[in-house]
């Protein structure tokens, strides 16, 4: 099977599940893809019971596939852009304080936190594993996704205030998060590690991504300024975002939030460097790119559960690291906002909001599946997978419902 193939299996399960979900069940778009993507997943892995398929065929070919490669190389550059690109600076810039806090100490304390209680609760099912892999799960799944926070809660009808914040925080705590995933998975192949080299590889990654994504930004600003061709802007745009991120993971800096920031700027500089009918075909374009690219994705992090190898214990931890995941959720946000009420100014109805908002999804899946194939490994993607479910299906489906009774 080759790409091609595989790029017309995904575009068609994704056309056909959006029109059942659209013509008969009626969920919000990528909740409706990904739980009916479960559903078939759910299928394939009963079929060994009442016929003759090829499960490990199947196994094998997702695994040939690479999803984490798919997911982390081709399509989180493009979906962060057109994420960044349809989110209004100045109402980020009101909520910075909240931001900063959020994606960048609630990302170190939760790592912290989720290490620390996994740890416990795997010695408690006895079951080996050391502390640094507990340290890298929580490290790749303490980022709210900005896939799936932009994906659902665009359609949740939350207070703007509140959104904002949300927003803000996935679009820049996930480039925070993989910093530390990589800076841990390092330590756990050598066996070694050094707070000089953990900090200088968090300021290369996390400044150097900010600083790339101006100057490319920049460049592209100038370059869309001296055409008036909304063709040619478009591939610009294309070229620009796919090229530069490449090039910052050539050059180890954060190829996530240079996106972030370079679409914050072009979206931000439009009025000033493009026509009106550059502006709504170039809405448009990234609108639809934004569409299709999230139903391929969810049906990719559907059909994870396929790969899974099952164990009772694990299966128990997964759901354990649910609840230890909402919890770190709860300190992260309700801390600072006891501590530093007037700093944060929110209220107890947005804290509410924003704990159950922090939606994780297909970037937590990828960098598990990034991890060398070992028991960890599979007890790892058992539980990043629970957590993922729990928080598209569930708090994706309720956090509207709870925007409106808190």
């Amino acid at each position: 099977m080759n790409i091609y193939f595989t790029f017309t299996l995904l575009i068609c399960l994704s056309a056909g599940f959006a029109y059942l979900n659209q013509r008969f069940i009626k969920l919000p778009f990528v909740i409706g893809l990904f739980l009916l993507s479960t559903i078939l997943s759910a299928i394939i892995i009963s079929s060994k019971l009442w016929c003759n398929v090829n499960i490990a065929g199947i196994k094998n070919y997702i695994h040939f596939i690479h999803i984490d490669k798919i997911i982390i190389n081709a399509l989180l550059g493009l979906l962060l852009f057109a994420g960044s690109f349809h989110t209004n600076w100045q109402s980020l810039k009101q909520q910075i304080k909240p931001i900063t806090i959020f994606a960048l100490g609630g990302i170190l304390l939760s790592t912290l936190l989720i290490a620390v209680s996994l740890y416990g609760v795997t010695q408690l099912f006895n079951v080996p594993i050391d502390f640094i892999y507990c340290l890298i799960f929580g490290a790749l799944i303490s980022p709210t996704d900005p896939i799936a926070v932009l994906g659902i809660l665009t359609k949740a009808n939350i207070p703007p205030k509140t959104e904002h914040i949300i927003f803000g925080e996935s679009l820049f705590n996930d480039g925070i998060g993989v910093v530390v995933f990589v800076s841990l998975l390092i330590t756990a192949q050598t066996g070694t590690f050094s707070f000089l080299h953990f900090g200088v590889l968090f300021l290369q990654e996390t400044v150097g991504g900010i600083i790339m994504g101006f100057a490319i930004g920049y460049f592209l600003n100038l370059l869309l300024r001296s055409i008036d061709h909304y063709e040619t802007e478009i591939l610009l745009t294309i070229a620009f975002v796919m090229a530069g991120y490449s090039f910052c993971n050539y050059l180890h800096t954060s190829g996530p939030l240079a996106m972030v920031v370079m679409g914050l700027m072009v979206s931000n500089l439009k009025q000033h460097i493009m026509s009106d009918t550059t502006q709504e075909y170039l809405h448009k374009f990234w609108e639809l790119v934004d569409v299709v690219l999230n139903a391929v994705l969810f049906i990719l992090i559907a059909f994870i559960i396929i790969v899974i190898d099952f164990n009772t214990r694990y299966i128990l931890i997964g759901f354990i690291s649910v609840f230890i995941v909402l919890i770190s959720r709860i300190i992260i946000i309700y801390f600072p906002h006891m501590i530093f009420p007037r700093l944060l100014n929110l209220t107890n109805k947005e804290a509410k909001i924003i704990v159950w908002g922090g939606l994780r999804g297909g970037l937590s899946l990828a960098m598990v599946l990034s991890l060398p194939d070992s028991e960890t490994r599979n007890l790892l993607l058992i539980a990043t997978y629970f957590c993922v479910l729990f928080s598209i299906i569930v708090q994706g489906l309720t956090i509207e419902r709870l925007a409106k009774t808190v």
